[in-house]
């Protein structure tokens, strides 16, 4: 990816965040937060617990890091169950107004990392 499209992505979700209303999402109901040392990279272990591809893996982590961040620390993924995650990401996916096949990647990359 060139600088200026991560730039100007970064720009874009620190905008949404701030000005898109939540809607039902609830406030002050989050989880253990965590930081990024405890968010686990892909690895083809991952993959291979998961039956996912380590390319959708590693796709659903880096928009996990780049966006997750953005509005709140980053959940650990061991600290909600695997309902919780599939109700939730969807709603933070057009919360912070990206991608459906971005949100499936980043559902696919959190429900990997619990299968650990």
């Amino acid at each position: 990816m060139k600088p200026i499209f991560l730039i100007t992505s970064l720009a874009f979700f620190l905008i949404g965040c701030a000005s898109v209303p939540t809607g039902d999402i609830e406030q002050g109901s989050e989880p253990e937060q965590g930081g990024i040392s405890e968010v686990p990279n892909p690895s083809p272990e991952m993959a291979k617990k998961s039956s996912t591809s380590l390319d959708k893996l590693q796709r659903g982590h880096a928009v996990y890091m780049l966006n997750c961040a953005q509005c709140h620390a980053y959940p650990l993924p061991e600290d909600l169950d695997d309902a919780e995650f599939t109700e939730t990401v969807p709603k933070m996916v057009k919360h912070a107004g990206l991608e459906t096949e971005e949100g499936s990647a980043v559902l696919a990359y959190i429900l990997a990392v619990k299968k650990l």
